[in-house]
């Protein structure tokens, strides 16, 4: 299993910038990809971006040009630098990694950091 810990989240006006963390421990030499994801309140828990082992990136088109996902292999620690931040960007965010172990893939969650936009 791989714990995961989010820091970074806050209060932020809008075009602010907030920058991520996501500290990974335990089996961390089995993560493949990892990402990060938003629920807002009502909403579904959604795809933010993702970055795979290789360095290979995804994002969601509401966040492109505006967030950057990366990731410290040596630190085992992801980052999601956001900029130009707008309303609609506030949800909680959580952090996901997919693990390859015993012959299988498995998927970790954090606790999930709030992130607020407004005025």
């Amino acid at each position: 299993q791989v714990q995961l810990v989010e820091s970074g989240g806050g209060l932020v006006q809008p075009g602010g910038s907030l920058r991520l963390s996501c500290a990974a421990s335990g089996n961390t030499f089995s993560i493949r990809t990892m990402g990060w994801y938003r629920q807002a309140p009502g909403k579904q828990r959604e795809l933010v971006a993702t970055i795979a082992s290789g360095g290979n990136t995804n994002y969601a088109d509401s966040v492109k040009g505006r967030f950057t996902i990366s990731r410290d292999n040596a630190k085992n620690t992801l980052y999601l630098q956001m900029n130009s931040l707008k309303p609609e960007d506030k949800a909680v965010y959580y952090c996901n990694v997919n693990r390859y172990q015993y012959g299988g893939y498995y998927s970790d969650w954090g606790q999930g950091t709030q992130v607020t936009v407004s005025s």
